[in-house]
């Protein structure tokens, strides 16, 4: 059996108590107290998240742009610097190798920003993409710190801990955007993008070695969960649990849940990233454009009852005849009822219809409804 990676802040979870699960091929956090308490906390205050285990690849070169646009199903090329991009890498028949974040730093500079389980896979598949271009890749997952802090007082606590020329860029920085400074006197790409559906920002500690990122990352969130307490700004320890339950509220997809190599982005919810037209060649381009006629898409659902629908239930219609499949259910700590996120046929999923997923052989009612389930207030 292989052994599970470590964060390199692995050791600061363990002083902290925190409860661990194996997420791919890393051992991480799943909760350090209550996974409600930390949802909760997200919601009204603060979270701070390691997400030491996603991965971080630099494409470099005159042709970046141009590689990534092939590569990835979005153009790259008009990304104005300081900005980033939701896309997808995916297979010759559209299947979906993994969705990721790209960041924009020069001209020729880019950080591709993978899911923890597909970093080695999307390394390798780019690897492959690249033969005719002129680019540079280089893969530093194991060596980068990754921490987010998440929620309506995230700035109040990241801002005062930024180097004093940085503050007001860092504070005003818009969604999708990143620059570079210092944060508690160490060197980071602070993002302000997250996956939980609030304000936050997501930094990343580039170092020169695992041992060296341990020492940077530690640093840095001690700093911040000690100027959080001095200033009375509830900063919580969040695991991968309520990241999870935070980021089905949000209505956000998640790899190996909603998206698969089985399923296109139409069939995923992930349509409005494909491109309505796009003239320059990229992997996926004839089974993507213009080929939103997918017979099955995703719908939110909102329970009845009580009880909460799971990712594999079958969902039904209202003759119990099975139309599609729940990819992720919970019930919500914010809104105080069952969601589910669920794969079901076109013809049942207008908002509204009324639904059946099977909760144990017995049908539990639940109603098509928009997504986000939930939606801060800005």
């Amino acid at each position: 059996m292989t052994e599970l990676l470590t964060s390199p802040l692995n050791a600061e979870h363990e002083k902290l108590g925190a409860t661990f699960t194996a997420f791919g091929p890393w051992n991480m956090p799943l909760k350090y107290q209550n996974e409600l308490d930390e949802h909760r906390a997200v919601r009204n205050s603060a979270g701070l998240f390691d997400l030491s285990h996603m991965g971080e690849i630099w494409v470099n070169g005159a042709d970046a742009g141009k590689f990534l646009s092939y590569a990835f199903i979005s153009n790259f090329e008009p990304l104005k610097v300081g900005k980033a991009k939701y896309s997808m890498i995916t297979a010759e028949d559209g299947g979906i190798i993994d969705d990721l974040i790209t960041y924009r730093f020069e001209e020729d500079k880019f950080l591709v920003v993978p899911n923890a389980g597909n970093a080695d896979t999307v390394w390798d598949e780019l690897n492959k993409r690249a033969e005719s271009f002129d680019v540079t890749l280089k893969n530093e997952s194991r060596d980068v710190v990754m921490i987010a802090v998440q929620g309506p007082r995230a700035a109040e606590i990241l801002v005062p801990l930024v180097e004093d020329n940085k503050q007001d860029e860092v504070y005003n920085l818009g969604y999708y955007a990143a620059t570079m400074g210092k944060v508690a006197r160490t060197f980071a790409i602070i993002a302000r993008t997250g996956y939980t559906g609030e304000d936050g920002f997501e930094l990343f500690l580039p170092a020169a070695s695992t041992a060296e990122a341990g020492d940077r990352g530690s640093a840095v969130w001690n700093t911040m969960l000690s100027a959080a307490d001095e200033a009375g700004v509830e900063l919580t320890l969040c695991g991968l649990a309520s990241r999870d339950s935070l980021r089905l509220e949000a209505g956000m997809p998640l790899y190996g849940n909603e998206l698969d190599t089985g399923h296109q982005p139409h069939a995923s919810g992930v349509g409005f990233a494909v491109p309505a037209s796009k003239e320059a060649d990229f992997v996926g381009r004839s089974a993507l454009v213009g080929r939103d006629d997918v017979e099955e898409v995703l719908v939110g659902l909102q329970g009845a009852g009580r009880r909460a629908a799971r990712h594999g239930y079958a969902v039904l219609d209202e003759s119990g005849e099975r139309v599609g499949e729940v990819t992720s259910g919970a019930p919500s700590p914010t809104l105080g009822h069952p969601i589910a996120l669920a794969r079901v046929r076109r013809d049942v999923a207008a908002e509204g219809t009324s639904l059946q997923v099977d909760l144990r052989g017995r049908g539990e009612p639940f109603t098509v409804v928009a997504t986000p389930f939930y939606r801060r207030e800005r």
